[in-house]
């Protein structure tokens, strides 16, 4: 039987709305805030206010684009955390208003079990892979940096997390630190591209088990562009591209070090990655090739599912309605994950 899900996400500074039948997306509508890149990072009361001019325009044009009305809705999924505050407060007000005036379930749903589940969305045009249970599931994206081993779709454990600053977080510093526009990380890849990775040599944490640290990586990397700016004033604008593809390599190094170690503990070896991060070129190389040498099935995320969407949440959503999860109109969001 169909069920239609509409899924709202506002956890940070993107306004989205997508609407799934079952599986199948039939829309994901996403609004970008131009306003804080002149802030060089995203300002909370902005996005808040941003939030509230977008989530009415975006959910009528995720309905149109799906071509159903909204009287055909089986439930509402939202972001309940973690994120800004703020902006989540927009999020989770429409989605209790809007499921209370129609009259359907209302369900919560994590924003990082959201990027994990979304490898599960199906298209319309073609039928995707999707991982086995169980399998793990390396998410890295602005604020979070974790491992996660998924028996279920509502079954996961936390099996390691970052101790301090997540990888995104390390290449926006970064970024900032070579003066390179906000938000960094994607320049960072696009420049690396150009660059010699062994150029630089930055060290990496030792940090036992599997968790994971950059807060390290990123005072070591502002040291070295202090000392070596000392000698020579036009030494990042000289070196631009190779400090690009040092900096990323190193991050990525960390991150394939843990996955490895986490594959090698639990002796599984279906291995998916998501969060915003997953977006980086090297990040997706570099997991294929561990793959390929290390006999794993590599899962990697669609593009438009790899930044904050509201397909996500939806998909994570569907599976909340097919086993009854539903949300009361008195919860409140929460601002960070609730395995910190």
């Amino acid at each position: 039987m169909k069920k239609y899900i509409l899924g709202i996400e506002s956890s940070c500074d993107d306004t989205s709305a997508a609407v799934l039948e079952n599986y199948k997306i039939l829309a994901n509508i996403i609004a970008g805030q131009e306003v804080h890149k002149k802030y060089g990072g995203v300002v909370p009361e902005l996005a808040s206010r941003a939030h509230q001019q977008n989530i009415i325009p975006v959910v009528d044009l995720a309905l149109k684009t799906a071509g159903i009305s909204k009287h055909k809705l089986h439930a509402i999924a939202f972001t309940r955390g973690p994120g800004l505050l703020g902006s989540l407060l927009v999020g989770t007000s429409f989605a209790k208003a809007f499921a209370l005036g129609l009259d359907i379930p209302l369900i919560e749903v994590d924003h990082l079990k959201a990027h994990i589940l979304a490898h599960f969305i199906q298209n319309e045009t073609e039928t995707r892979k999707v991982p086995e249970f169980p399998f793990l599931c390396l998410t890295i994206s602005g604020g979070h940096t974790q491992i996660a081993k998924i028996s279920g779709n509502s079954k996961m454990e936390l099996i390691g997390n970052t101790l301090d600053d997540a990888a995104g977080e390390a290449f926006d510093k970064a970024a900032k630190i070579l003066g390179l526009p906000y938000p960094g990380g994607p320049v960072i890849d696009k420049l690396a591209q150009q660059g010699n990775p062994d150029k630089y040599q930055f060290p990496k944490p030792r940090i036992e088990g599997l968790n994971f640290s950059f807060s390290g990586l990123k005072t070591s990397f502002l040291y070295f562009i202090r000392d070596e700016l000392k000698k020579d004033p036009q030494f990042i604008d000289n070196n631009k591209n190779d400090l690009c593809a040092s900096i990323q390599k190193t991050i990525v190094e960390i991150l394939m070090d843990k996955i490895t170690a986490a594959s090698e503990l639990t002796g599984i070896r279906e291995i998916a990655l998501a969060g915003g991060v997953s977006a980086n070129s090297l990040v997706r190389s570099e997991l294929v090739s561990f793959g390929e040498r290390l006999g794993w099935n590599v899962y990697i995320p669609e593009f438009q599912f790899t930044t904050d969407n509201a397909a996500m949440i939806a998909i994570a959503g569907y599976f909340k309605y097919l086993d009854g999860e539903f949300a009361s109109q008195d919860l409140a969001p929460y601002a960070r994950s609730r395995n910190e």
